[in-house]
């Protein structure tokens, strides 16, 4: 079960072979007139009726076992009853940016949390939530007993709401409370945020079960979204994982915890007993659909703005597009802008234009790559997620300025695929059908493979040209790298 956002999201597999016997979908129903601030709230019991519907008509019938992933940006508070205290807080609410920098402080700044917990508060993490919740509502804050995340709080329901409360590691280091160094909660920084001390679900390992539904289902114990989409994903040591939304990320398998005391890296646990350092930028196909509307394409039409890319050369004859437009999280530059440089007459056709956002995008991109490189990563394949990952652009250029190869899996909800190999897994070793020390040989799913090949000292060479644009206009802001170091 993936309880995304907005929707539930249910696929039914074969526990042997990962084949997809059946799915189920329902959105969260939503309030009839919420403001601006409750668009960042919403009653718990939504995701269980979104979860009943998306399950209706026989869907589980002959199931065995279940897993749950969940949004990992929200927090659900207790009473000493197991009746949540307000509705649950959920995603990157701008109320509680105030008391991030607050909570922030009171630990010594970004490198304090950066070496306390792998990663720094903002308003997507659930302790600064918890600190907004004090500052508030302290009356509910005063009465919150228990601290879930969404996946920990569906999973109990699914158990008849047992006395004790579970979670996995994963969804734990996306808390703030959790070390992932240390694999400890730590609790004094939920009383730092919360003004008390609260109770914390136990940390299950990665195969071990939560427990049996009333009907005798097996419950694994859970995760969030993004440790469950690189479990279904079957990514391993030397795989990196980029995602083309609006903004991008960049996360990677590694075998230990990476804190980083400016707070670019954020260091995750993943769900099999691995970790999962992450690295956000603010900017990725936004860059391309603000180019297509600039160039009096529909936005939408990014497969026209691809064609276009292609009938330019590598380095766009000479112009880089820094895709800052919101700012930027990688490098650190939240007040800036995007900038186009380069300019002359012969380079100002659309097709120009058109490619330096493509490579713009991909070399802000491959900039977070390197981040995780410089701390030692390795990184062999790169699985592009996103409907952007289809573009014929953006497959011809991402080896080359990536360094590496580029897989493009078949479009499939990776999230929900891994809750359901956690399930098996799980079942399985209850079975003694698979050992706790490895998951389920699911194979991995369809995809396309693009090689950087002889292209790839091309790919150097535009990778050199941005970072020589970048550094001309925010000197040291990508400490890790020099523009003679781009690309490798």
């Amino acid at each position: 079960m993936d309880s995304s956002t907005e929707s539930t999201h249910i696929v039914v597999c074969d526990a042997e072979t990962g084949a997809v016997l059946r799915q189920g979908y329902a959105p969260h129903p939503k309030a009839a007139a919420a403001d601006d601030a409750k668009a960042y709230e919403i009653d718990p019991q939504a995701w269980l009726l979104s979860l009943g519907e998306a399950c209706a008509g026989g869907l589980l019938e002959g199931v065995q076992a279940i897993g749950v992933a969940a949004q990992q940006d929200a927090v659900l508070a207790l009473d000493a009853m197991g009746v949540p205290v307000r509705p649950a807080l959920v995603g990157n609410d701008p109320r509680v940016q105030g008391p991030a920098a607050d909570l922030t402080d009171a630990l010594g700044g970004r490198g304090g949390w950066a070496e306390a917990v792998g990663n720094v508060p903002g308003a997507k993490l659930p302790v600064a939530k918890l600190a907004w919740l004090r500052r508030e509502e302290p009356d509910a804050a005063e009465r919150a007993a228990q601290v879930l995340l969404p996946q920990d709080w569906l999973v109990w329901q699914l158990l008849g709401r047992p006395a004790r409360r579970t979670t996995d590691r994963g969804a734990a280091s996306c808390t703030g409370y959790y070390s992932t160094a240390t694999e400890q909660w730590r609790g004094d920084l939920v009383a730092a945020a919360l003004g008390h001390e609260a109770g914390l679900p136990q940390v299950l390992g990665p195969a071990e079960a939560a427990g049996r539904t009333p009907e005798g289902l097996i419950i694994s114990a859970g995760t969030g979204e993004t440790m469950a989409a690189a479990f279904g994903l079957g990514v391993g040591e030397g795989d990196a994982v980029v995602t083309l939304g609006a903004s991008g990320a960049v996360f990677a398998v590694h075998g230990q915890a990476l804190p980083d005391p400016s707070g670019v890296i954020t260091s995750l646990a993943d769900a099999t007993g691995m970790h999962l350092p992450v690295v956000h930028t603010a900017n990725a196909v936004r860059a391309l659909r603000g180019t297509a509307e600039m160039l009096g394409l529909d936005p939408a039409d990014l497969e026209g703005l691809s064609a276009l890319a292609l009938r330019s050369t590598p380095g766009a004859h000479g112009l880089v597009l820094l895709p800052y437009l919101e700012g930027e999280r990688t490098p650190d530059l939240p007040h800036t802008a995007g900038s186009l440089h380069g300019l002359r007459r012969e380079s100002m056709k659309p097709e120009h234009l058109a490619r330096a956002a493509f490579e713009g995008m991909l070399c802000g991109l491959a900039d977070a790559l390197q981040v995780l490189r410089a701390r030692g990563v390795t990184v062999q394949r790169v699985f592009l997620l996103g409907a952007a990952a289809q573009l014929s652009a953006v497959q011809a250029l991402a080896p080359s300025l990536l360094g590496a190869q580029v897989v493009v899996p078949e479009a499939a909800d990776y999230t929900a695929l891994g809750a359901a190999r956690q399930a098996a897994w799980a079942w399985g070793v209850s079975e003694g059908r698979w050992s706790p020390d490895a998951p389920p040989p699911w194979p991995s799913a369809r995809h396309q493979v693009f090689e950087p090949g002889e292209q790839l000292a091309v790919g150097q060479a535009v990778r050199q040209q941005y970072a020589a644009v970048r550094e001309q206009q925010y000197p040291g802001a990508l400490p890790v790298e020099t523009a003679e170091q781009a690309g490798q």
